[in-house]
């Protein structure tokens, strides 16, 4: 989730591991036919989505960031694996993602993404409270604020999800 071009530049210090890690785990789930998909927030020139009262929006809107990046290259997108766009931090919120994985009978999910207190927590938070059974690979997520970060993970997903690391997720796929 948010693996796209604009988040990975805010953080060059982090972003080729992330990505190195995150290819490995997609490429691992490829090869045990697990359906692989990615979701980027992205908005139209002018932020005619972001609410005047969304305090998220009007940051990101400041900053100029999600109108023309693209999902990271690097993960090897397959043009079966779809690419949903949200206009929120969660990849749920306004669109189609929930009955897509309904419709398919898509009961589990192995979650990763930047930032942990932005779309994972969101995200995770809407998944959990649909239903479905949650896996979250830590060694693929990353916030700037790293105190939080590991307390998201201790506290909010550990209570939600089952927390993984990447050795974890593979031998899991394996």
């Amino acid at each position: 989730m948010h693996y796209q071009t604009d988040i990975l530049e805010l953080f060059p210090s982090v972003a080729p591991a992330l990505v190195s890690n995150t290819r490995r785990l997609c490429d691992a789930a490829r090869r045990a036919g697990v359906n692989v998909y990615f979701a980027n927030i992205r908005f139209s020139p002018g932020y005619p989505e972001v609410s005047p009262l969304n305090k998220n929006g009007q940051g990101i809107r400041q900053l100029g960031l999600f109108v023309d990046d693209q999902l990271s290259p690097a993960l090897g997108r397959q043009a079966s694996e779809p690419l949903f766009v949200a206009h929120r931090a969660s990849v749920f919120y306004g669109t189609d993602l929930q009955v897509r994985l309904s419709a398919q009978g898509i009961d589990t999910l192995m979650m990763v993404g930047i930032a942990s207190t932005g779309v994972v927590l969101s995200s995770v938070a809407y998944a959990s409270d649909a239903d479905f059974r949650l896996l979250t690979v830590k060694d693929c997520c990353y916030d700037p604020d790293a105190v939080v970060h590991e307390r998201l993970f201790a506290t909010a997903f550990e209570s939600r999800t089952t927390v993984l690391t990447l050795a974890e997720a593979l031998a899991l796929l394996a």
